[in-house]
């Protein structure tokens, strides 16, 4: 029988609501978001975009 071994990816951002800063890498003080859906991952930064988030 044959196996098959899925590797899920994972889409991380950590989000800083004080300083308004969505970053796609480890920040101190930062709340870390993890997605396995693409399109929830692109929804979460369009909105993070709308309210005029920065990004790093």
């Amino acid at each position: 029988m044959e196996q098959t071994n899925t590797v899920e990816t994972l889409w991380r951002v950590w989000v800083d609501t004080r300083r308004r800063i969505v970053s796609f890498h480890e920040e101190e003080d930062s709340k870390l978001l993890e997605f396995r859906n693409r399109e929830l991952f692109f929804s979460c930064i369009e909105q993070y975009t709308g309210k005029q988030y920065r990004y790093q």
